[in-house]
């Protein structure tokens, strides 16, 4: 099952180097990774998207409230949350109609065309992943020359947070 497991952590150097190899050394796979700094400049929030078996996402939890930089865990898909990700779509748009037809698409999926050089559109889209997949299904004439996305990240709702 997937699972979103949100990390406070302290923001020094070796801290993501000392997460990540946690996961590589246990053999486990990290799909998505997001982190920047809080509020508080000298924490930095981690979110790791996984996959795996309860106990193994048990597993994952307490290992990682054993690393020294380590200030919370919480895996929030245990919870209501909000999920989003952003993504990038770098695409060929020499012909006219073309060009209309991703205007379209970037209005109906709430998207915004953010760089027009050389016939070349580069579209923003934030949302859930199957969002996204979806725009990407419906650019299937229109050539992609590059997508970026930033993998989920996601905060629980309503009061519960994640804080020291």
């Amino acid at each position: 099952m997937r699972h979103i497991i949100s990390i406070l952590i302290e923001n020094e150097a070796g801290a993501l180097s000392r997460v990540a190899g946690l996961f590589s050394a246990r053999g486990y796979n990290i799909e998505s990774l997001t982190v920047a700094v809080t509020e508080d400049a000298s924490l930095s929030r981690m979110t790791i998207v996984t996959s795996g078996s309860e106990s193994i996402i048990e597993q994952i939890n307490k290992q990682l409230n054993k690393l020294v930089d380590v200030v919370k865990v919480a895996d929030i898909t245990e919870g209501a949350h909000i999920e989003r990700e952003l993504m990038m779509v770098k695409v060929d748009a020499k012909e006219a109609a073309s060009r209309d037809e991703l205007q379209r698409l970037a209005d109906i999926f709430k998207g915004r065309i953010v760089d027009v050089s050389d016939n070349i559109f580069t579209v923003e889209l934030t949302g859930e992943g199957e969002k996204l997949d979806s725009f990407l299904k419906a650019l299937n004439d229109v050539s992609i020359i590059e997508t970026v996305r930033s993998g989920a990240t996601g905060i629980a709702r309503g009061k519960k947070a994640l804080q020291v």
